[in-house]
């Protein structure tokens, strides 16, 4: 007990200290828990579709927040189809210092992805007059990501779901400013849903999405910069995990993809992928419809042999106890990041607990999970966790936490006096919201994230309540409320300080109305992307020296591996047909691709799936792999 006062008793002495550093150092900025104050930032009320005499409300929702290695902050939000997505950027020596209360004056891009499908020449968001309904049009799903370049300014590059024909790329090589031609078929297979990107490299980015066929996990990779993905291709889940874990019956309960992330760090563990999902624990849990309890990780480390194929080896995080659907691993969505030194990290919530587990060796082992969340949350709702990781063991990661014990859905203990119904009257009187749970953003940071028992300092970080009521975690098939969707995110820039972005229904929409007072949940919210910003360390001070992670266990004896690609003769003479390959037999996995424009009858494109276990053979320096 002593020595839990005197650590106290330091670590409130270096609060004090950081505030008065504040004071001095900020033009008497008082941070809430050493943050900025919240900003919002703007969106127009309302967008027309043109010609149709049609406009939607303008919502700022689900907001990715990346920041380059020069410091320019990104942060993303969609409107939802088919409204497109927005993107504000600060850059401190075109966008200026920061304001009172330590508030960055973005600057705001517009809409990259032209709401997805038409390019500007062709009428963009706002006069799109060759789709006026907005039937292909984009805004359900944002993601971006920034390189990283020995030298230059870092691309961005951002990707947008649309309802049809799927994925939006495009890129920015000016920090914002423009982007390239909106690409609507960056994905290789048609029928998409929830995408992710992560960058290395001056122009590699991974994309990864669902199929909707298998509701497999796709990964692509760029060499362009977001362009194209038309440079590598791998399926996350592994024929061993498919089972599990894959969407085959359609009555499956399949799985729920979190972020790709690839590991930057100077260590023999650099270009790493890594792809987090939640799914059943076993077959017969997935084929009856059983929850999405277990944690998996897949990792890929022939990815970095540059073939225009790889593959992936899943490992299970965490066996989560069965229960119901929403007391699983299921809270959306379960997230990574990867550290400085190769170390890798994975959150999730089961709706109470926010969850944490590291890697040592590349993503084959895993702690034993802690809950991070402490003091007042324990017990109450926490959902949406982030995760952002750099130097040797910092960790950063942010959720919701509401003030009440009681399931995130939950309408009757969270939302009394109110029918089960989104934007239904109260049951007597139009001020029942007075009484709903109250949300905030909680941050929880971490400077030895990969130690045995690692220490997280805990903090609020939203200077006011961002949201009262339920907030559903069942995604579109919901049934509370989903005014703020599914996610929000936090990021670190150069000097180790979190950046956070988050959508918010505070305030009253009165523009576009109903306003029927603050407390009524009749009346129209207005909901926008909020930021805030890190100011000064809450856990101690960065470690940015030290050992890489350990490496993964070495394969079972006997195990054979065989990779090649390259060029052979097209079907038609003067052309060449691309390949490649990936096959092991310890444990069975293989991918192929296969690429031929004069292929006779046609052009053929072909990319291999992890449906069923392939069978490999090896024989001398041949290999032999069906499936």
């Amino acid at each position: 007990m002593k020595a839990r006062f005197y650590f106290g008793l330091a670590l409130g002495l270096a609060c004090l200290m950081g505030v008065l550093a504040l004071l001095i150092g900020h033009g008497s900025v008082l941070a809430i828990s050493g943050f900025s104050d919240n900003q919002e930032l703007p969106l127009p009320l309302t967008a027309p579709i043109a010609n149709s005499g049609v406009s939607f409300t303008v919502r700022g929702l689900e907001p990715s927040v990346r920041v380059d290695q020069q410091g320019t902050v990104y942060v993303s939000s969609i409107r939802g189809v088919p409204g497109g997505v927005d993107l504000h950027r600060y850059h401190a020596a075109a966008d200026g210092q920061p304001g009172l209360g330590g508030t960055y004056p973005f600057k705001y891009e517009g809409q990259p992805d032209n709401c997805g499908i038409f390019n500007a020449q062709q009428g963009g968001c706002a006069n799109n007059h060759l789709d006026p309904f907005g039937l292909g049009l984009g805004g359900g799903d944002v993601d971006i990501a920034v390189n990283y370049p020995s030298r230059g300014v870092p691309n961005l590059a951002l990707v947008s779901l649309t309802l049809a024909p799927g994925i939006t790329g495009t890129h920015s090589i000016d920090q914002g400013d423009t982007f390239s031609t909106p690409n609507p078929v960056v994905a290789l297979i048609p029928g998409d849903d929830r995408q992710w990107i992560d960058g290395i490299n001056a122009l590699n980015v991974y994309l990864n999405y669902h199929d909707a066929p298998t509701f497999n996990i796709e990964v692509q990779r760029s060499n362009d910069g977001g362009e194209t993905y038309l440079n590598g291709f791998a399926e996350a889940i592994d024929p061993q995990t498919f089972p599990a874990a894959g969407g085959v019956p359609a009555s499956n309960s399949a799985n729920v993809a979190g972020q790709i992330k690839v590991d930057r760090s100077s260590c023999p563990s650099r270009g790493n992928l890594y792809q987090i999902f939640v799914a059943p624990d076993s077959v017969n849990e997935n084929l009856s419809g059983g929850a999405l309890r277990s944690v998996y990780v897949g990792v890929s480390t022939d990815v970095k042999m540059d073939l225009p194929v790889f593959t992936f080896t899943d490992f299970k995080v965490f066996p989560g106890p069965a229960g119901a659907q929403n007391q699983g691993a299921e809270n959306l969505f379960p997230a990574l990041a990867v550290d400085d030194f190769g170390f890798v990290y994975a959150v999730w919530s089961d709706n109470s607990k926010i969850l944490f587990s590291s890697s040592s060796d590349q993503g084959t082992t895993w702690t034993t999970p802690i809950q991070l969340n402490s003091g007042t949350t324990i017990g109450n709702a926490n959902v949406f966790p982030w995760v952002a990781a750099d130097g040797n063991g910092h960790v950063g990661i942010v959720w919701f936490g509401d003030d009440r014990p009681g399931n995130s859905n939950d309408r009757g203990k969270l939302e009394p006096g109110h029918p089960a119904s989104q934007r239904a009257a109260c049951t007597s009187g139009t001020s029942c919201m007075q009484g709903w749970a109250q949300w905030n953003v909680y941050y929880a940071e971490s400077v030895n994230g990969h130690d045995a028992t690692p220490f997280f300092f805990q903090s609020v970080i939203s200077d006011h309540v961002i949201h009262r009521g339920t907030l559903s975690t069942g995604g579109l098939g919901g049934g509370a409320d989903r005014s703020l969707a599914d996610l929000f995110q936090v990021a670190f820039d150069p000097r180790h300080f979190a950046n956070v972005a988050f959508s918010d229904d505070h305030k009253v929409n009165s523009g576009v109305g109903p306003d029927n007072g603050p407390d009524n949940p009749t009346t129209l919210r207005l909901i926008r992307a909020n930021f805030t910003h890190q100011l000064t360390a809450t856990a101690g001070s960065v470690v940015t020296t030290g050992s890489c992670a350990g490496s993964p266990p070495p394969p079972p004896l006997g195990a054979e591996k065989i990779t090649g690609g390259g060029q052979i003769p097209s079907q038609k003479p003067g052309l060449s047909a691309n390949f490649g390959f990936v096959a092991k037999n310890d444990p069975p996995n293989a991918s192929l691709s296969y690429h031929d424009d004069g292929a006779t009858g046609g052009r053929i494109d072909v990319h291999s799936s992890n449906i069923t276990v392939p069978t490999v053979t090896f024989s001398g320096n041949c290999a032999t792999f069906k499936g």
